[in-house]
């Protein structure tokens, strides 16, 4: 267990019309886990059962290698979640003072630093701000206490792009000491096409599947054929298929093997976004990709 950071094994909780269902996952030190699915598949689920704030029904979860999420344990995390949950009468000092009585690694230089570098007001009521400012101040209370991992659900919500860019550079620098991790649920798949190292797909509270970014990026392809093509592809080759109002297209793990093995059909490469939309939508999805292609 040293290894990683987060570690969950069959990990399961049931609410009626939604089962989470032997949800097994790793989050390894120095490294950014993206979590990926769409509304409803199980994200916040999860993450409050890594948290505790829900009971499981059964499995395990160990955070920094503790079965026991105990104060200690809580004061090494820094969480974000898609809503801010400060007073709205309460200013950002206000916040500060009271973080840094409770945590005994508080940098209040470093917290003051990120105000500034991010225009977010200091004495102003938090009820005044927008979603992005509060969701920015989110971020920036997370990060002052120094944590080892941030558990991150939608917490680039709101945010315009270019203010979103640089906190993922933030999030690019807190990885750099290797006993560090994040874990970062989010929505916005570009988010987490530019700092995952691995990438966990849930779809109806079940793990899809845990996976390299890389190896989805540069390896997995989409092979577009006519019928009578697609009869001499082997299932082996390819994961899903799907037919669409022109053509049959199937997900493959290696495009580079099957341009060579299957010569006359066209093997494109698949961003992370179209990679997840196969599993979850499938044919809905690439019927009307085809029409726009046509």
């Amino acid at each position: 267990m040293g290894e990683n950071n987060i570690s969950v094994k069959n990990l399961c909780k049931s609410f009626e019309g939604f089962t989470l269902n032997n949800v097994s996952l790793q989050v390894p030190k120095g490294r950014i886990v993206g979590f990926i699915g769409e509304n409803g598949a199980g994200k916040s689920t999860t993450i409050n059962l890594i948290l505790n704030e829900l009971k499981k029904d059964s499995g395990m979860v160990e955070i920094l290698g503790s079965d026991t999420l105990d104060s200690t344990i809580k004061k090494e995390i820094g969480v974000v979640f898609d809503e801010c949950n400060f007073h709205e009468f309460f200013t950002a000092q206000n916040v500060a003072k009271i973080f840094s009585g409770i945590y005994r690694t508080w940098d209040n230089s470093l917290f003051t630093s990120y105000m500034k570098k991010f225009n977010v007001p200091f004495s102003k009521p938090i009820g005044s701000f927008s979603k992005g400012m509060k969701m920015k101040l989110s971020i920036i209370c997370a990060m002052a206490h120094r944590p080892k991992l941030l558990i991150l659900d939608e917490a680039t919500t709101g945010l315009d792009p270019v203010v979103r860019d640089e906190i993922l550079d933030m999030f690019l620098d807190f990885i750099q000491d290797e006993d560090h991790s994040i874990f970062f649920s989010s929505h916005i798949i570009s988010d987490i096409e530019k700092i995952a190292d691995y990438v966990i797909l849930i779809h109806q509270g079940r793990i899809v599947f845990e996976e390299e970014k890389d190896t989805l990026i540069y390896q997995y392809g989409i092979v577009r054929c006519e019928k009578k093509q697609f009869t001499d592809i082997q299932p082996e080759d390819y994961i899903i298929s799907r037919k669409t109002n022109v053509s049959i297209e199937c997900l493959v793990r290696d495009k580079e093997a099957t341009r060579r093995k299957y010569k006359n059909v066209v093997v494109d490469s698949a961003s992370l976004e179209e990679i997840m939309l196969f599993y979850i939508k499938g044919c809905l999805l690439y019927t009307s990709d085809a029409a726009r292609r046509s």
